[in-house]
């Protein structure tokens, strides 16, 4: 039996890195669309879908993990969430587990926000999903996954 790449025309996995790249520049746009619709920087929107992340992962994050996680230094990440506090997209809270901690939540109209930009992209995308069976999903899912583990040892 032939190794995997050797039954493929040459070429096939440029192609699809050339796909990928392709749709993270339509992503990009469509999150600068919404950044610059709602007066806000591109780090604002990250910022959002950082903490978003976050919370359905059941963590909190202070402002300390939130400029981590985005690259930025202390002075930046304060101007970050006071911009986000002044403009009602979050607010700072006191941690669940430990009541010393101060955590950033994002506010609920952050989200309904950016629902109401996302949202149709999301389910066009999700219904796109639903043409796969299980075992495409699986590649698919391993396959960004794979990308995003890439990238992050690059960064």
């Amino acid at each position: 039996m032939a190794p995997v790449s050797e039954s493929r025309p040459a070429g096939s996995e440029r192609e699809i890195v050339h796909l990928l790249r392709a749709v993270v520049v339509e992503l990009g746009l469509h999150s600068a669309r919404f950044a610059r619709e709602n007066g806000m920087h591109p780090t604002d929107v990250r910022a959002l879908i950082a903490l978003m992340d976050a919370a359905r992962a059941g963590e909190e994050t202070t402002a300390g993990s939130l400029g981590a996680a985005l690259g930025l230094n202390s002075a930046g990440t304060t101007a970050l969430v006071d911009r986000l506090e002044r403009a009602g997209h979050v607010r700072r809270e006191r941690g669940e587990r430990d009541r010393r901690k101060v955590t950033v939540v994002v506010d609920e109209r952050a989200v309904a926000l950016g629902q109401a930009h996302f949202g149709p992209l999301i389910q066009r995308t999700t219904e796109l999903l639903t043409t796969y069976d299980e075992h495409q999903l699986d590649a698919i899912r391993g396959f960004l996954e794979g990308v995003r583990k890439t990238a992050a040892a690059d960064g």
